[in-house]
């Protein structure tokens, strides 16, 4: 199986996408160690500071020691420099907060997954047509699941991932899955503030799992047990 092709498989299996920046990198570590623990097998770290391209070849580097079958990738990518910097670094996806052509011509030379940032029909319209498989409808918040309701009908069958607005409520979580999302992206929502500062990693493992058991029961049709 490809690499495009896995991160995809596995992002669209679990719907869920944890993301976070961190200056830290043991709490970088940290953190990437209890959603791994919980469940998470694809989590994305987000290129918004001075130390991301540091933080991240550590990270790699601890993926490869203790958690080989988790796919880490980087988000706010936003230009072509930085997606090659960062596939560099081990990057097995990339995300960005909207579409940029060269982007998506480093991805497909590197045959990485790239999900572009989409807020319009007509963005959606060409990042499909450029050939990527899952978009990221953002920011949500701003959206909301009826947007979401009245694209898909032009758009079926289409792999939605949901960020911005998105919390770990289940009235939340189900009403973008019920509208067609095919995952959804958490970042201060679950990784909270509480939680980098107290070091409260078991609650988050806690939370984590809820989440992807809810996400589950949602995607067989069931009622979660709260």
């Amino acid at each position: 199986m490809n690499k495009e092709l896995l991160a995809f498989q596995k992002i669209k299996e679990k719907g869920l996408l944890p993301l976070f920046y961190h200056e830290d990198p043991n709490i970088c570590v940290q953190l990437v160690g209890a959603l791994y623990q919980a469940g998470v097998r694809t989590i994305e770290f987000t290129n918004r500071g001075q130390k991301a391209g540091e933080n991240f070849k550590v990270l790699v580097k601890e993926k490869a020691n203790s958690m080989p079958d988790l796919l880490l990738g980087v988000g706010t990518i936003k230009n072509s420099r930085e997606a090659k910097s960062f596939i560099e670094y081990g990057a097995d996806f990339l995300v960005s907060p909207y579409f940029d052509a060269e982007v998506n011509t480093v991805a497909g030379q590197y045959n990485i997954l790239w999900i572009p940032g989409c807020m319009t029909p007509t963005e959606i319209h060409w990042a499909q047509v450029s050939g990527c498989p899952m978009i990221k409808i953002f920011p949500g918040n701003v959206l909301g699941t009826g947007y979401l309701d009245a694209i898909m009908p032009i758009f079926p069958g289409s792999t939605f991932i949901i960020t911005g607005g998105v919390d770990t409520s289940e009235e939340n979580i189900r009403g973008w899955f019920k509208s067609g999302a095919s995952g959804v992206a958490l970042g201060s929502r679950l990784i909270t503030k509480e939680i980098l500062f107290e070091g409260h990693y078991e609650n988050l493992q806690v939370k984590t799992r809820f989440l992807i058991h809810l996400i589950q029961d949602i995607k067989s049709g069931t009622q979660a047990v709260l």
